[in-house]
């Protein structure tokens, strides 16, 4: 809407002049009102009166303002590699009059570049502005917006502002190559725990792991400390041969693989074969080792015990008859199989039970036992056989309590009569219990120490007494010229001997 109007009292003719459609849609005395359609550029249009004869005009300016609704923001990467640079660009597709625009861009609530377009060619409609970021570690996950200004303050409008939608940008640091740490030999079934680690990365607690043994996807464990990162994993290879273990690493838009050539071997324990595991003594059993069917190729045998190394590929065995002290002893089947070059090896252990009748030997089982009266005592016999034989002692027709020590009285004087039974059979055995007074012990004991001082004391005195004779003849021997021959000194020798031999020297 325009409107028109003069002071002049009685106006002439009136109206407005411009190449845009105009429409009156109203008037006065002194002014009239018109409607401008399809304003789409700036124009300037007359406003005329006629006063008294004479036209008067005034022109009147039109500037088509566009705000800027559309404030685009754009981050070139959005994921930049430490100490490289970014670029950041803000553009508004569409605003008007370009000269009272100003662009600003903005990390988090700091100004980084502002701009406006004052020198530009004002007949554009498209704003834009760009700069450089060289991306440093602290700027990790920080906000970047654009903020757009259209002041219209100079042509009698208000501001007019609008900002686009904030952008994170991402820094990353990922200049090595994971590594695996696995064992270049995997048996099959078995588990193996293995890692992907990666060093110098940033920021590592979103580093992604993906490994891989052939087809089979893994499930790792990720972990991270500092610039560090790592997963752990447990695989279970069930195909024998030469398979890959792959480790891919990702960290926004980076990517990197590593490849670990593993060996899958099939070695299971080898065989062990104990005819019987609880033969009598005196039974005649084969002890045999071979490999497994599931071994390739077939391992080299060898069975403890046995006198020779079998061919390859043939069982190893042993023939022996069990006997008692063969309880509790251990037989082992060692298999060794080299695989690309190492030698590997495994055992298989077997324990053999010999069964024998109860034994109550002398040495285990005392048939003499002496209790000294009023102490603690227990009757002392301890049985042997396989099975573990029962033991079971009566004294006055009465079992007598082996478990508990029972104080020594006058009244357990006597005999014992023990029975160990198992089930091969059982034997038994009296024992004679003494039951001493403490008195009595020690009368004992001082009578055997005099007896036996009294006996070294007679031993020492006759030594002394038949050394001391031989001394003295020796004294008494003449002394021989050195002209003596031989056969006379070896005769005097002889004699000499014999005279010491009459007084028992």
């Amino acid at each position: 809407m325009v409107n028109c109007s003069t002071t002049c009292p009685d106006p002439g003719p009136s109206g407005i002049e411009t190449f845009l459609k105009k429409t009156q849609v109203d008037k006065g005395p002194q002014w009239k009102e018109f409607l401008l359609e399809d304003v789409t550029e700036n124009s300037i249009l007359q406003c005329f009166f006629s006063c008294a004869g004479i036209q008067k005009d005034t022109s009147l300016g039109i500037t088509v303002y566009q705000p800027p609704e559309q404030v685009i923001l754009d981050l070139q990467p959005a994921w930049v590699a430490v100490n490289e640079a970014c670029t950041v660009k803000c553009q508004v597709p569409s605003v008007a009059p370009l000269e009272n625009l100003t662009l600003t861009l903005l990390q988090g609530n700091q100004e980084l570049h502002r701009k406006n377009f004052m020198n530009l060619d004002v007949a554009s409609q498209r704003a834009e502005v760009t700069i450089n970021v060289k991306a440093q570690r602290e700027d990790d996950r920080c906000n970047f917006s654009c903020r757009a200004e259209l002041d219209l303050s100079s042509h009698g409008g208000g501001l007019f502002h609008s900002s686009s939608a904030i952008k994170v940008l991402r820094i990353f640091e990922f200049s090595q190559s994971p590594q695996i740490w696995v064992s270049p030999f995997l048996e099959i079934g078995m588990a193996e725990a293995v890692s992907c680690e990666l060093t110098r990365v940033f920021p590592a607690r979103e580093v992604m792991f993906y490994m891989f043994l052939g087809d089979q996807e893994l499930s790792p464990f990720v972990s991270w400390k500092g610039d560090m990162a790592w997963a752990n994993a447990t695989i279970r290879a069930m195909e024998t041969g030469d398979q890959e273990l792959s480790c891919l690493v990702s960290l926004g838009p980076m990517e990197q693989k590593t490849r670990e050539p593993v060996h899958v071997y099939s070695f299971p324990p080898p065989v062990l074969e104990i005819e019987e595991l609880y033969p009598s003594a005196g039974t005649d059993i084969n002890v045999t080792c071979s490999g497994h069917v599931l071994t390739s190729p077939s391992p080299t045998l060898r069975l403890k015990g046995a006198p020779d190394l079998p061919a390859p590929g043939e069982p190893a065995w042993l023939l022996l008859t069990a006997r008692e002290e063969d309880n509790g002893r251990n037989f082992s089947c060692e298999a060794s199989l080299e695989v690309q070059g190492q030698r590997l090896i495994k055992t298989t252990t077997m324990q053999l039970h010999v069964l024998y009748q109860p034994r109550l030997e002398e040495s285990d089982c005392p048939g003499n036992q002496t209790w000294v009266k009023g102490t603690e005592q227990m009757l002392a016999c301890i049985p042997k056989g396989n099975p573990t034989p029962t033991l079971v002692c009566t004294w006055n027709g009465v079992i007598f309590n082996l478990d508990e020590p029972q104080k020594a009285t006058q009244n357990h004087t006597g005999i014992y009569c023990c029975t160990a039974t198992n089930q091969l059979g059982s034997v038994s055995k009296d024992i004679a219990v003494l039951v001493q007074g403490l008195d009595e012990g020690i009368s004992s004991t001082i009578f055997v120490i005099i007896i036996v001082a009294l006996g070294v004391g007679i031993i020492t005195i006759a030594l002394y007494l038949n050394y001391k004779p031989c001394k003295i003849e020796r004294r008494k021997l003449p002394y021989r010229q050195k002209e003596k021959n031989k056969e006379e000194e070896s005769q005097f020798a002889v004699q000499q001997a014999e005279k010491c031999n009459a007084h028992n020297c």
